[in-house]
């Protein structure tokens, strides 16, 4: 299925609510949406049900007439994801979609065979993982654990793209696309020569497409136990981040009364003063695996055009790859400072 041909079979003109349902093999969208949710989406993104529809018809449209190589899902459901993330914004969902594809094509040591099978020992060492129980707001706590990762065993890559296969299982749901997620970060234990790892260059790639590159929405990063270490690792990063991220950082310590009044104890586990038991990495991993043919049947969706140099290609690889390391020679000495 190419881009153009599914463009030319799939754009009405109409674009009226009930256009969807005379698309040939296009899944007919049906809400998961409780009440609450419906209400909560129309009230902070801008979703109004008696319009959804024309919505996604409407991006639709632009897709096909701005990008018909783009090579993308076109589904009502898939779309959606792209809309409620920029709040129904015409014009910034077509972009976060076309920077989603543009990101999946410049990393390929992310993003080739990228399935939860072939990240197995990422998800055994418990880098990643998601707490079984959602906090008050309804949102899912991913919790990342830099201290489970030994270097020699496999490049940083290879965590990047469990963290990727973890949201793009999250984002299946309707419930996450309107509540978002929060992140749990525990870096005891990080060294420098783990941290030297993340250099500008992962951190600017990494950065794009949480901010930019993918439809989800990161209500707050709770960082616990950072050493002195990451005020460096914090200073490469924080240039690529927006001031409305960054102000959803919150620095703990070892304060874990400061992480309670972000995330109730209730839903954390004993390791980080909670009452939700011992933590268990086993029922999201057999999940995510589990998840594997859906995901692999959603991806094949994405369909690389061949032209693969669009014109809205946001980065430059060769030219983003020599000014980070430029970048990574100056933030070296404040790692070595810190440390």
């Amino acid at each position: 299925m190419s881009g153009d041909s599914d463009c030319t079979r799939t754009s009405p003109s109409a674009g009226s609510p009930s256009d969807n349902e005379f698309l040939p093999g296009r899944p007919k969208y049906v809400c998961s949406l409780s009440p609450d949710l419906i209400t909560k989406a129309r009230e902070e993104l801008q979703e109004k049900p008696e319009w959804r529809l024309r919505d996604v018809q409407a991006l639709r449209d632009m897709v096909c007439k701005d990008y018909p190589s783009l090579g993308t899902c076109l589904d009502d459901a898939f779309l959606l994801r792209f809309l409620r993330a920029r709040k129904f914004d015409y014009d910034r969902a077509l972009q976060l979609l076309v920077n989603y594809h543009t990101c999946r094509r410049s990393w390929p040591e992310v993003f080739n065979n990228l399935k939860p099978s072939a990240i197995k020992p990422v998800l055994e060492s418990g880098f990643v993982t998601v707490l079984p129980r959602l906090d008050p707001e309804g949102r899912h706590v991913v919790c990342i654990r830099p201290d489970r990762w030994t270097p020699s065993n496999y490049p940083i890559t290879e965590n990047i793209r469990a963290i990727y296969l973890t949201l793009e299982k999250l984002i299946q749901s309707e419930e996450t696309q309107v509540n978002g997620i929060v992140i749990l970060a525990d870096y005891k234990g990080v060294s420098l020569s783990k941290a030297s790892h993340f250099g500008p260059f992962v951190a600017k790639k990494v950065i794009g497409i949480l901010q930019d590159g993918f439809p989800i929405r990161i209500k707050a990063v709770n960082i616990i136990n950072e050493p002195r270490i990451f005020k460096g690792i914090f200073a490469i990063i924080k240039p690529f981040l927006k001031e409305k991220i960054a102000n959803r950082f919150f620095l703990h310590g070892c304060d874990l009364n400061s992480l309670h009044q972000n995330i109730p104890p209730v839903i954390l586990p004993e390791e980080y003063g909670g009452t939700a038991g011992k933590l268990d990495i086993s029922a999201w991993n057999e999940l995510l695996l589990a998840s594997e043919e859906d995901l692999l049947h959603d991806f094949s969706q994405l369909v690389l055009p061949c032209d693969s140099s669009p014109h809205d290609m946001l980065v430059s690889g060769d030219a983003d790859e020599k000014q980070c390391d430029e970048s990574l020679r100056g933030m070296k000495p404040q790692l070595y400072y810190c440390y």
